[in-house]
């Protein structure tokens, strides 16, 4: 049986344990110890073949040196949270699966995928893997019923990039406001600020702004997507994973700051004219002592 999590008891369950697990902070490698993943366009267009020689990264307002991985050997951990309230149904529904699908069509063997869905309870589907059948079969499995709780399931999809290694790509997809969330946006976004994930958000055009998802986007790097109807779902969603995997990852070893506390990050291609989007900061960790 896949556990449901209710409003209530998610609160219970974040107050019996912390809402990240220090080590999850670093979102890291050991040896150079931040990792940021980063958007650069010239309008929509991703701007590619740049050099760690572009960039111009500020920690704290200090000039770190950077280095460019090579984002085609970091796998992707795809996370897809889910509206299934009662309004997700006949052709919504099935666009939502397609979607989700169209996703899964599009990761590699070495990458990974899970499902969070989200109505009045949150219910954790299918846990990181690569088995894209099981996810597959869990989307097809879709029964749309009660509320919406938007918080509370993009919170639940943030837990599954704890002490994880790998890219996270979290993809939230709502056709509504939300009506029964425990969790303040204010919590969530404390949560994505210590989460190792870039958050794309697709929303109906003509859903109640939601000022929370943006600021999460924002936050993490990523944007809000609104579509007219169910029928562009697919699309936007192919366009979220083609956007995701032409983004730099930039790495470095922080220098000049203290170790602890929330880092500002400030990354720009000074000799070009682009727009660069990446996560707006991170919470450094102490170092053990």
């Amino acid at each position: 049986m896949t556990p449901q999590v209710t409003s209530g008891l998610l609160v219970v369950l974040m107050l019996a344990a912390p809402v990240v697990p220090e080590q999850a902070q670093k979102f890291s490698s050991r040896t150079l110890g931040v990792r940021v993943d980063v958007l650069v366009t010239d309008g929509r267009n991703p701007i590619g073949g740049l050099k760690a020689a572009d960039f111009e990264l500020r920690d704290n307002g200090v000039v770190q040196k950077v280095e460019v991985v090579d984002a085609t050997d970091v796998a992707i951990n795809a996370v897809l949270a889910l509206d299934t309230s009662a309004s997700i149904t006949g052709r919504r529904k099935t666009d939502l699966v397609a979607a989700g699908e169209t996703i899964l069509d599009g990761l590699r063997p070495v990458d990974r995928a899970a499902l969070t869905t989200f109505s009045h309870a949150v219910t954790p589907k299918i846990p990181l893997t690569s088995d894209f059948a099981s996810v597959r079969g869990a989307l097809q499995a879709i029964e749309p019923r009660g509320q919406t709780s938007v918080m509370d399931g993009v919170y639940v999809a943030l837990t599954s990039t704890l002490d994880q290694s790998g890219r996270f790509l979290i993809v939230v997809c709502t056709d509504g406001a939300d009506t029964t969330s425990w969790l303040q946006p204010r919590e969530v976004l404390d949560a994505a600020k210590r989460a190792n994930g870039v958050i794309y958000a697709v929303t109906a055009a003509d859903a109640k702004k939601s000022d929370a998802l943006k600021e999460l986007a924002d936050a993490t790097g990523g944007q809000v997507l609104q579509v007219k109807s169910s029928a562009e779902l697919r699309a936007a969603f192919q366009r979220i994973l083609n956007e995701f995997r032409s983004r730099y990852v930039l790495a470095y070893s922080p220098e000049g700051v203290p170790p602890g506390g929330f880092h500002t990050l400030e990354i720009s291609v000074p000799k070009r004219r682009a727009t660069v989007k990446a996560r707006t900061g991170y919470i450094g960790v102490e170092p053990a002592k």
